[in-house]
Order: structure tokens, then C-alpha cells, then sequence
């Protein structure tokens, strides 16, 4: 009967974990910009949640948040050296989020990589505060308790991380059009002709970091490299190429690409 009661708790436990899966993905991935390293943390949650004693957790997703957020936040923290010594710039690592497009948040916020490339400007407590309360519409209590500090921190954190953001970040334009940008982009990249993007350029009112395309190497059409344009008003803000082919291959393997 023991083992039986035992199983039945392990089921139970799994199916929980399995329905919080996506949020705790979302949190990881968006604190860390990386989806490996979000595996990583998210593997590691359950190991947890396997070895705690659950009789007494009342609200499974909030324990589980907090411990995916906790050990994600001091992974952030050991990994700034490792990303300073970076070979080229540190670029977030891409997913796939056309099968949920806000990668298990409420708000899809902080899933495009330049968004991500400006959270890499915040200090871990500062990007977990704005992540938690800007994607995923916590609580500023919960989110204090998730921070161990007080709720009146809490709202200056998220406060002192919307400003920096915005300062940087310009009028987002529509999904068509930054498609198109990038469409138009790629083939007066490849044609030599930049007159169709500079007529597409001057009807921007906005900005908006495209969606990821990879590139393909002409002899075996294999991945190399993933493009993300940044685009305002004034013309492209900036191009990231993620060449990394390690950090490529998990997007590139996703279904659909």
C-alpha cells in the first residue's frame, strides 16, 4: 500500500510540474537568455520539487516559480563573468515561439532578442523583478517574496527597469511590418540594391527587433547562422548574427524550421 500511496504522489507531483512546465520555462529563459540554460534550470526545479515534501505546499505553481526564479537569479549572477569572456558579443539565445508565442507568460514581453539583449542591462534582481511583474503580471508581494526583500523595493526595482528599458526602446511597429522589413532587407542584401529597403525605411513611425531567420549555407542548406534586425524610424538599428552553432542548433531543430 506504501508504494502504491508513494507512486500515486509522484504522479501527482509530475502532473503539477508539467502544467507549471511552460511558465517555468518562460521565467528561466527570459532571466537568462538562453534556452540551454533554461533546460538546465528547469531540470533542476524538478529535481527539487521531487525531493520536497509537498504535503504542505498549498500553491504548487507559486513554490515552483519561486524556486525556478531563486536558482536562475544566481546562475545570472556566476554566468556575467562567463558571458564577459564571450568570444564576440554575447547574443540571447533564440526559441521557437510560434507554438506559444508568449513562452508561458501572460504578457509576451521580452521574447524578441533585441528586448532580450537590453535585459542583459539590468542586474539579475533588477531583470527578475521586471520579468515577473511586466511578463507575467505577479504581484509586486509575490514577487517580493520570490526576492526576499520588502514589496516597497519590489515596486522601485520594476520601476528603475522600466526606465532604463525605456530609454532605449522605441514605438514598437506592427508584426506585417517588420516582416516586410525584414523580407526587403534580405534581398537587397542579395541582390546588391538598397533602394527597395530605403523606400521601405522611410514609411517606419516606429521599431520593432524582426523575427529570427536562419541562414542556410548554399551546398547542403545547413543552418549557420540566425539574423535579427533592429529597426526604428531613422533606418536598422543594429543587425545581430548568432553564427554560435552550439547555441543555433536548438532553434534550428525546433519543428518548425
Amino acid at each position: 500500500m506504501r508504494a502504491r500511496d508513494d507512486a500515486g504522489a509522484l504522479d501527482e507531483a509530475t502532473r503539477e510540474f508539467m502544467a507549471a512546465r511552460p511558465q517555468l520555462f518562460g521565467i528561466a529563459y527570459r532571466l537568462l537568455g538562453s534556452a540551454v540554460e533554461a533546460e538546465d534550470i528547469v531540470q533542476e526545479a524538478w529535481l527539487r520539487w521531487q525531493n520536497t515534501d509537498r504535503a504542505d505546499i498549498r500553491e504548487p505553481v507559486a513554490f515552483l516559480a519561486t524556486v525556478t526564479a531563486r536558482l536562475a537569479i544566481n546562475f545570472a549572477q556566476s554566468a556575467r563573468m562567463r558571458r564577459e569572456s564571450y568570444i564576440g558579443p554575447w547574443l540571447p539565445e533564440p526559441v521557437d515561439t510560434s507554438m506559444d508565442p508568449q513562452v508561458g507568460a501572460e504578457r509576451a514581453e521580452a521574447v524578441d532578442l533585441a528586448v532580450l539583449l537590453l535585459l542583459e542591462k539590468l542586474n539579475p534582481v533588477e531583470r527578475a523583478a521586471y520579468v515577473l511583474r511586466e511578463a507575467f503580471d505577479y504581484p509586486y508581494q509575490q514577487i517580493a517574496d520570490i526576492l526576499e526583500t520588502s514589496k516597497t523595493n519590489t515596486r522601485q526595482l520594476v520601476s528603475r527597469a522600466r526606465k532604463h528599458l525605456s530609454a532605449e526602446r522605441r514605438e514598437p511597429v506592427s508584426p506585417d511590418a517588420h516582416r516586410r522589413l525584414l523580407e526587403v532587407f534580405l534581398a537587397a542584401a542579395q541582390t546588391g540594391s538598397l533602394s527597395a529597403l530605403e523606400d521601405v525605411l522611410t514609411t517606419f513611425a516606429g521599431s520593432r527587433p524582426t523575427a529570427g531567420r536562419p541562414s542556410f549555407s548554399p551546398p547542403r542548406g545547413k543552418s549557420v547562422a540566425l539574423l535579427s534586425v533592429d529597426v526604428s524610424a531613422r533606418g536598422i538599428e543594429r543587425i545581430m548574427w548568432l553564427m554560435n552553432a552550439a547555441r543555433l542548433a536548438p532553434y534550428v531543430a525546433s519543428p518548425n524550421n
